[in-house]
């Protein structure tokens, strides 16, 4: 896929911004401003989801930034308990309403199953897809993909689906990288995003990290991001300070060797968040005798 600083383009064309703010928790207190103070620090691609409920704080912000929408590059997904042909048209229907536009630059399916124990996932699957399918024929949707899918689910639209997914979103940080799956999805032209691309608490905490750190003049959530944008991977970060924002964006002015890569794709596992489309969730305790923390995305 062709790339430069600011953009990639999508197997059908479509030109997607390298730099993505995830709003996943960016609207606590119910207040739009967050998204608003990322689109002053730069920001024009927004990953959202019907179940984040930051879909109408993020088009109460576009709309105070006076900004045309045109210039926004608008990411959302359909949730677990939406799948199915009408379901899913429904639920599309109503982020558009949230988001106060008439089309999405990207929609997605969010897990590829409803539920561990749905026999009939892979049904669901192509049925919220067919409704996608036939949304992105019409103009509604620019390009249409997947999130949390592994390659045994993306094989299931492979062979029944007309559109090729043009993104698969993953859980991609140094020291979990889903190797397979990113594989696959390069062998087959579908783009990966990352979300928790900076990854939890342990990855900030590793050496090699804080070595890097210090040897490129960058923080550590730069390393993890740069490590993302130079696998081809775009990194979706968040975060609720300006500084940090910017920071997050200065991506491009580094790069990392390539003996550097090699070291962080070598990292033992660390900071998953505990999620895992045909697992239970798995919970971690906290040092210092912290209670069980919930993962940081859904």
């Amino acid at each position: 896929m062709e790339c430069n600083s600011n953009y990639r383009i999508l197997n059908n064309q479509v030109k997607i911004p390298c730099a993505a703010f995830g709003t996943y928790k960016a609207a606590e207190g119910n207040s739009a401003d967050i998204i608003g103070t990322a689109i002053r620090a730069g920001y024009r691609h927004f990953d959202t989801a019907s179940v984040y409920g930051t879909e109408k704080y993020v088009a109460e912000a576009i709309e105070k930034s006076r900004i045309p929408r045109q210039e926004f590059f608008l990411t959302s997904k359909v949730w677990k308990e939406d799948m199915g042909y009408e379901q899913t048209k429904a639920a599309f229907a109503k982020t558009l309403e949230q988001l106060n536009t008439d089309y999405l630059d990207l929609y997605l399916i969010h897990w590829p199953r409803p539920t561990l124990d749905c026999k009939n996932w892979k049904k669901l699957d192509l049925e919220s897809w067919r409704a996608m399918e036939e949304l992105y024929h019409a103009g509604k949707i620019r390009a249409i993909g997947v999130s949390n899918f592994l390659p045994h689910h993306i094989e299931n639209l492979m062979q029944n689906a007309k559109v090729t997914p043009a993104v698969d979103q993953l859980e991609y940080h140094p020291g979990y990288t889903q190797q397979a799956a990113v594989d696959y999805c390069r062998k087959n032209q579908i783009l990966v995003e990352a979300w928790s691309p900076i990854g939890r608490r342990r990855v900030f905490e590793e050496p090699l990290i804080l070595e890097l750190s210090e040897k490129y003049h960058v923080s550590p959530a730069q390393i993890c991001l740069r490590f993302a944008l130079q696998n081809g991977v775009i990194p979706m970060p968040k975060s609720s300070s300006m500084e940090r924002m910017k920071e997050n964006q200065d991506i491009f002015s580094f790069e990392i060797s390539t003996e550097d890569m090699y070291r962080l794709e070598t990292m033992p596992q660390i900071g998953w968040s505990g999620e895992h489309p045909d697992r239970e969730r798995v919970y971690f305790k906290i040092r210092r005798g912290k209670k069980k923390r919930k993962g940081e995305r859904l």
